[in-house]
This record gives structure tokens, C-alpha cells and sequence, in this order.
């Protein structure tokens, strides 16, 4: 917001003007800071640090045996697995009391003791599953969430899909394509709204009591097309089910222009899928490794 408006007296006025408190925006500003400075005296006294912005991940280059610490929420956690090549990351909470950390489960203080046993392999490691998207033309784009294929703006999505011997045509708002790790995120939620769905029409009061979450490292991935619409000419039953080693998705671009892949929710990173293209959706062949 500081760099939207310019200065924090700015930023106050704009958040005040609506009737929002804006102490709380503080708080949380000073709380990452003063993490971020703390993690910084105690890197600096163990090794060599280069700070990364976030924006700066897709171009970095990291080193073979880098080590590297993620300061912020969840999602940044995800968004820089996928650029890793079997670097160890540590997930660091920069404020406790405001976000729960699944991937986080250090806080700054802990970097004095983590860091050291880490570089001296005396930490557990815990393997990610990663999906991968490649085109046709030798494209690759990871995904530590999921995979999102479709269009880029609101229209239907048109393409072939082959899982296994199966082949359909479809018109869709796209597919996603879900690891172990994204999995209490939007599969969740899309198989939460697709069960609310059915069981009213099934004129019934039931909702599944169950949540989509699969492990990590399993060996498999989920896919979901959201909204596939039947006509004479596109179909509907290759609409969910799980991508293995064995049995890949292969997915033909019939859209002219607008198709996009990207992952972790990560628009601006994306590979263009227009008519022509074609993307084999499959695990990917590196592994995510985070530290414990």
C-alpha cells in the first residue's frame, strides 16, 4: 500500500477514510519488519544472505548448495518451492498470532538454532510432490499447488483431453490440477461446492464430511474441470479423477487466443496455450524438500 500510495500517511488516511482501523495494518507492518531485520542479524553471523524479493523468484538463479528461508505467509512457501531444484527451504512465521503457518512451522528466533543443524544435515526433510505442465515447443512450467489451464479471462475454454485410452472434447472454464499439498485448498473447495450441488438436486440435506487431502509426497495428482458444459460436440465424463506416473493428461489447445497455464496462483509467470499447443500434464521429475 506504501508503494501504491506513497507514504503511510496516505496509506492511513485512504484506510480511515472507509471507517477501518488502521492500527492493525501497523502492527503487522512492524511485526514483518522487525522478523525480517531479526532474520537478517542471525543469517548474517552463520553465512553469506542475499535478500530476494518475491517478484524476483521466476529469474533467480540458486545455487546447488543453497539454502534457503522463506519469510512470510503459506502461499510464499509454495511460490518458491516450484523454483528450487532439491534446495532445502525453511519456512519461517513472521507473526504467529496472525497467520497459522502449515508451511511455516519456525519462527525468526528458531533461524539460530535451525540454520546450523540444517547445513550440518541434522534436520528431517519432508519431500513435496510437484505437478509439471510441457508443451509441445519445450515450454515447462512447475506447480506446488495446483495447475490452472484455461482461458485468461471470463469465456469457456475449448480443448481435447486424453487421460489414459480416453479422449473428449470439451467446453469448460478450465482445469485444475492438484498436488498433495494444495490439496485442502481449491480441490478442496471445488469438490465441496460440486457435492453441495448434488445433493440438492438429489433433494437431500447431505454434504460429504470429508475433507480432499492426500499426502505430500503421494505419488498421484487430482484433476477438476470446473463448469464442463455437454453439447453436440464436447462431452462431460473425463471431468475428475487422479494423474499418475502411468496415466498422464495430454491437453490439445482449441482456442485461438486467451489460453493460459500457470500455477500457485501466479498469473503474471504463465505459458500461453492457444490453438496449436499441446501440454502433457504429469508429476513433475523434481521433488520440493522442506525442512522439519
Amino acid at each position: 500500500m506504501i508503494a501504491r500510495y506513497n507514504t503511510i500517511e496516505q496509506v492511513k488516511f485512504l484506510v480511515e477514510s472507509q471507517g477501518i482501523d488502521f492500527e492493525d495494518y501497523q502492527i503487522e507492518h512492524e511485526r514483518y519488519y522487525e522478523a525480517k531485520d531479526l532474520a537478517e542479524r542471525i543469517l548474517e553471523t552463520i553465512g553469506r544472505i542475499q535478500i530476494v524479493e518475491r517478484a524476483f523468484l521466476p529469474n533467480f538463479i540458486f545455487g546447488q548448495n543453497d539454502i534457503v528461508v522463506a519469510l512470510g505467509q503459506d502461499g510464499l512457501v509454495a511460490n518458491t518451492l516450484k523454483y528450487l531444484d532439491g534446495q532445502l527451504l525453511i519456512g519461517v512465521n513472521p507473526d504467529p498470532d496472525r497467520w497459522d503457518g502449515i508451511l511455516l512451522p519456525f519462527r525468526t528466533k528458531d533461524l539460530t538454532l535451525i540454520v546450523p543443524e540444517t547445513l550440518n544435515r541434522g534436520r528431517p526433510i519432508k519431500e513435496v510432490t510437484m505437478a509439471q505442465a510441457k508443451l509441445n515447443d519445450g515450454q515447462l512450467i512447475y506447480g506446488v499447488n495446483d495447475i490452472f489451464i484455461g482461458p485468461r479471462t471470463h469465456f469457456s475454454a475449448r480443448y481435447e483431453i486424453a487421460v489414459g485410452e480416453k479422449i473428449e472434447r470439451h467446453s469448460s472454464s478450465g482445469i485444475i490440477v492438484s498436488t498433495g499439498l494444495g490439496s485442502t485448498g481449491w480441490l478442496t473447495s471445488l469438490l465441496a461446492g460440486a457435492t453441495g450441488i448434488a445433493a440438492t438436486l438429489a433433494n437431500k440435506n447431505l454434504r460429504l464430511n470429508q475433507t480432499a487431502q492426500f499426502d505430500w509426497n503421494a505419488d498421484y495428482l487430482y484433476y477438476t474441470v470446473r463448469e464442463p458444459f455437454p453439447s453436440n460436440v464436447t462431452q462431460t465424463d473425463l471431468v475428475f479423477g487422479k494423474i499418475t506416473e502411468s496415466k498422464r493428461m495430454k491437453l490439445t489447445s482449441q482456442m485461438p487466443e486467451n489460453g493460459v497455464i500457470f500455477s500457485d496462483g501466479i498469473e503474471s509467470d504463465f505459458l500461453r496455450f492457444n490453438a496449436g499447443t499441446e501440454a502433457v500434464i504429469s508429476i513433475a521429475e523434481k521433488r520440493g524438500r522442506l525442512v522439519i
